[in-house]
């Protein structure tokens, strides 16, 4: 988490300074700085809450999220962007986005419900129904603001917590079938997105190259001129405005770049490691809401960096998901960051409980009596 984050800083100063729009070429990694201070702090104090505390929290922090998810919805507060409306103003820190609160708020929501009814998890009501609205509210709140990207994700991280609490197969597997197909029918009646969908699968078409495939055709030009060891920090020529939003969603084209293939590597490595040491603390988690949470908030992270960067190489559509840790951005950044702090509490609470119960005594002596 540490590199990541460090590395976004330091590909911010290398992109940032050439947004349009702004005489303060350092504008931009100023205010991650701050939210970087901010997501610390937030981590340490998630860090150092009792779950206990934020299991009794559940049901305000998700009417809360979903409050905050209805704002984005209402003229004046929320605030539309490239015809996404996934932002609300908000005093000091100018915009908000609800829809990185609400992942992590469902990740909590569902433990909490399984916890609650652990013993009627294969049940249909208790088992499916009745987490599957706890979920689905927010997730149709995120893509009824085109924040598909958002939605599939947050879809991806209940999919993975209902399999792994046991949840029926023969009750998810036909939602899942269902709402694939929903999505598709969506897809294709929405001008935008089917766009999007035939202009990936004919990237090269001249047609599209200077329109709908501008980012992801620049953005495999940049990986390209990086090849192994890159051509130098800040030396990039992508990030001069025909890659944009390089220091947000397309900031890893400008990492291989500038820094290479070893580079692009080594921030898959730390996803990796990341989800590694998530689902190991979810399965050393002495409790089915630590269990269930350390999942869900493992995949909150590593679901959206492996969408972002399937995008940025042009393995999936193009869709507005930033890099965690790495893209700039306020909320994910701040919410990234108190995930992890909530998984690092759950695993110092798992180990405590451990040498507390299984203390080494120098004057035990054990032996088996035949």
């Amino acid at each position: 988490m540490a590199a990541l984050v460090a590395l976004g800083l330091v590909m911010l100063a290398s992109t940032s300074a050439w947004v349009k729009g702004y005489e303060e070429p350092y504008h931009f990694l100023a205010r991650q700085s701050v939210m970087v201070g901010t997501g610390l702090f937030c981590a340490v104090a998630a860090a150092w809450c009792p779950t206990e505390w934020i299991r009794k929290l559940t049901v305000w922090l998700y009417l809360l999220a979903c409050v905050l998810l209805v704002l984005c919805y209402v003229p004046g507060i929320g605030v539309e962007s490239f015809g996404a409306k996934r932002w609300i103003r908000m005093p000091l820190i100018n915009q908000f986005q609800p829809s990185e609160m609400a992942k992590v708020v469902v990740a909590i929501a569902l433990a909490t419900w399984f916890a609650r009814w652990q013993t009627e998890v294969g049940t249909f009501w208790r088992g499916f129904v009745l987490p599957g609205l706890i979920a689905g509210i927010p997730i149709a709140l995120i893509a009824g603001e085109t924040d598909v990207g958002s939605a599939l994700a947050l879809s991806a991280t209940t999919g993975a917590v209902f399999f792994c609490v046991g949840s029926r197969l023969r009750y998810s597997v036909p939602v899942a079938v269902l709402v694939a197909a929903a999505a598709v029918w969506y897809v294709m009646n929405d001008p935008v997105r089917s766009t999007r969908i035939e202009a990936w699968l004919d990237l090269e078409n001249p047609e599209h190259v200077l329109g709908t495939n501008m980012q992801q055709i620049r953005a495999l030009y940049a990986l390209g001129n990086g090849g192994p060891w890159g051509v130098g920090l800040g030396n990039g020529v992508e990030k001069f405005g025909t890659l944009t939003f390089a220091h947000i969603d397309f900031i890893f084209p400008v990492v291989g770049e500038e820094l290479g293939l070893l580079a692009t590597l080594g921030v898959v490595l730390c996803y990796v490691l990341i989800a590694v040491a998530g689902l190991g603390i979810a399965m050393q988690a002495l409790s089915v809401f630590n269990r269930c949470l350390a999942l869900g908030l493992t995949c909150v992270i590593v679901i959206p960096a492996i969408q972002n960067i399937a995008v940025t190489t042009a393995l999936l559509p193009n869709d507005g998901l930033p890099l965690p840790f790495v893209s700039y951005g306020g909320t994910s950044l701040v919410f990234s960051l108190a995930a992890v702090g909530l998984l690092v509490g759950i695993h110092r609470r798992s180990q405590a409980r451990v040498l507390r119960e299984f203390a080494l005594d120098p004057q035990t002596r054990l032996a088996v009596r035949l």
